[in-house]
């Protein structure tokens, strides 16, 4: 009687890949330095949603009279839920690569999930963040369609004065951060009052893709800035990009389960393997006041 042999990837080896997937995913990784994270996903949960608390700001206290008891107030939240979905992407090795390349192939596949992870990740949050309603125009114009202006000084002070007139906390307690693309991130490096990150005084951690400051603001460069093509002003149709400047606790990230890679088990007698990476996620808006798009050409 013939005997078949089937192989799978261990469990062992696929734990040991979905931590490389995430550590790979780190340098990729733009806007989730910046949101709220909360994990608490319940089966019992209708629609599973995570819910992420906001409290609302006190009535205003003021001066006491003596013998004259102090009222209290009670603490006023509501509740923002985040909604999670799968999330995921899939390659196929055959098992006589596994056993062949001269290349750890199963390192390289990991390389390349991991960026595909980031991407996706970083893409949701740049769409979620997008759906803000305050939008600065470069020019001060009052449309995306009358935009011809580059993004610059004047745009920015525009978008920090928009969060600094609604108390938006900010990033740490220190700065706001803004997400630009290297178009627009270019034009602010000639501006003289531009501090590039390696010229930060003291021992000031530069976050990934971070480039410099301006205006109480942080820069972080990343090609994940959305660019509207053809939607802009002049007299042929300019692209426009969406820059996003954030104050602190934003936005929110809602894991259900974090990333990791999966095998695909035995498929074609053990000749060929499917790897995936999966997660179970979801981005939403918390504070709306504490997002201003910047659009500029």
């Amino acid at each position: 009687m013939a005997v078949t042999y089937t192989t799978t990837i261990p469990q062992a080896i696929m734990d040991i890949y979905s931590k490389e997937i995430l550590f790979q995913s780190q340098p990729v990784l733009r806007f989730d330095n910046f949101s709220v994270k909360r994990t608490e996903l319940s089966a019992n949960t209708p629609g599973l949603k995570i819910k992420f608390l906001k409290y609302s700001n006190l009535t205003k206290g003021g001066k006491l009279t003596e013998n004259v008891e102090l009222d209290t107030q009670a603490l006023a939240a509501s509740q923002i839920e985040i909604e999670v979905d799968e999330w995921g992407n899939a390659i196929s090795v055959s098992e006589l690569l596994l056993r062949s390349s001269f290349d750890d192939v199963m390192a390289s596949a990991s390389k390349l999930l991991g960026f595909d992870y980031a991407q996706v990740l970083d893409e949701a949050y740049r769409d979620t963040l997008l759906t803000a309603t305050n939008v600065k125009y470069a020019g001060q114009v009052a449309a995306r369609n009358l935009v011809t202006a580059a993004f610059g000084a004047t745009l920015v002070k525009d978008g920090v004065e928009v969060l600094a007139t609604a108390n938006s906390p900010q990033v740490g307690g220190t700065n706001w951060v803004c997400f630009v693309h290297p178009h627009q991130g270019r034009g602010m490096r000639d501006d003289t009052a531009w501090i590039n990150a390696n010229q930060y005084a003291g021992s000031v951690a530069i976050f990934a893709g971070e480039i410099g400051m301006y205006e109480d603001t942080r820069f972080i460069e990343t090609t994940q800035v959305k660019k509207v093509t053809g939607e802009g002003g002049g007299a042929t149709a300019s692209d426009v990009y969406q820059s996003i400047l954030i104050g602190a606790d934003a936005y929110g990230h809602a894991v259900g389960l974090p990333v990791e890679m999966r095998d695909n088990g035995v498929e074609d007698f053990g000749r060929k393997h499917s790897l995936a990476w999966y997660s179970i996620f979801g981005v939403g808006l918390i504070h709306d006041e504490r997002v201003v798009i910047l659009e500029s050409a």
